[in-house]
């Protein structure tokens, strides 16, 4: 594939509020999920493993879907959600702060973006390193192998330009789909009860560090193939997460402070560098150092 990602970022952020017809294709199909979170990357659980033991346990996020009565589910806080076999059907993906953005050539505005997106550059600090998701990594070959339309097409349908360059997909072994998902990417949380308040607060974007810890701790003791959990993994991963103190984390915090509502204007925003870079961040290399290369 041949991609146009210069000043686009189109997939890493929620563009929803300044597009003139947005999409809404994560809330089609069997399950809407209860969060409101665009283009959320689903985390393998080796990678949820990878980003505990990193200390960036405190970036993670749970997804549940809200599903009709003809679909496998467990109502929890008067919500039908997914299920396999009674247990809580779930993802684990990375968090999006608002940050300020001028993504396709507008003008910079506070849009919920990924993480690992350098709102300047709007590349990503993770990029060149291990902990870079599969999914992001593939994108969106996986869209193309399935047919669906790609992030590349909405931002050209909605801003113009090619981004897009070649919709040839690659070939790939990492799209995991049906059982094969169960425990390496699909999780199940093993007892529903455990959910009483957890998931009126996901819909209401209120979860706690310890909710979303437990969620992790579930991924990363999950056996890829079952529902089944190490315990002690689980509970090891879960104590990670509590005592994550990332830059990461920390640069979330920020943003949420300082932002104004989402789609505004940011007028005078905190610079990222002071954020993000300050902290530890990973720098980018901006786009005139990879037209060089």
């Amino acid at each position: 594939m041949k991609l146009n990602c210069e000043n686009c970022a189109g997939c890493c952020l929620d563009w929803r509020p300044i597009a003139d017809s947005p999409s809404d294709h994560e809330r089609r199909g069997p399950g809407e999920p209860l969060d409101d979170a665009y283009n959320l990357v689903p985390l393998t659980r080796d990678e949820v493993a990878r980003f505990v033991e990193r200390g960036l346990g405190d970036v993670l996020t749970p997804r549940l879907w809200r599903v009709d009565e003809e679909t496998p589910g467990v109502v929890v806080d008067g919500v039908r959600i997914a299920a396999i076999d009674g247990r809580p059907a779930f993802f684990v993906g990375l968090r999006k702060p608002p940050k300020p953005v001028a993504p396709f050539g507008t003008e910079r505005r506070w849009l919920d973006a990924c993480v690992f997106l350098d709102p300047e550059t709007l590349q990503c600090r993770i990029h060149d390193s291990d902990l870079f998701p599969d999914e992001c990594s593939a994108y969106p070959s996986h869209n193309l192998d399935l047919g669906v339309e790609t992030e590349c097409e909405r931002v050209e349908a909605e801003f113009g330009g090619d981004r897009l360059l070649d919709d040839r997909p690659e070939a790939d072994e990492r799209l995991l789909l049906g059982p094969q998902a169960i425990g390496a990417k699909v999780f199940g949380y093993p007892d529903p009860d455990d959910l009483r308040g957890v998931v009126d607060r996901l819909q209401r974007g209120a979860l706690t560090d310890t909710d979303r810890a437990a969620f992790v701790g579930v991924a990363a003791g999950s056996r890829p193939g079952s529902l089944s959990v190490d315990d002690d993994r689980a509970a090891v991963a879960v104590a990670d997460v509590l005592d994550a103190d990332s830059w990461a984390g920390r640069a979330i915090r920020d943003w949420e402070d300082a932002a104004g509502g989402v789609g505004e204007r940011a007028r005078d925003p905190p610079d990222g560098d002071d954020v993000e870079v300050a902290r530890g961040a990973p720098e980018t290399p901006g786009w005139d150092a990879i037209d060089d290369a």
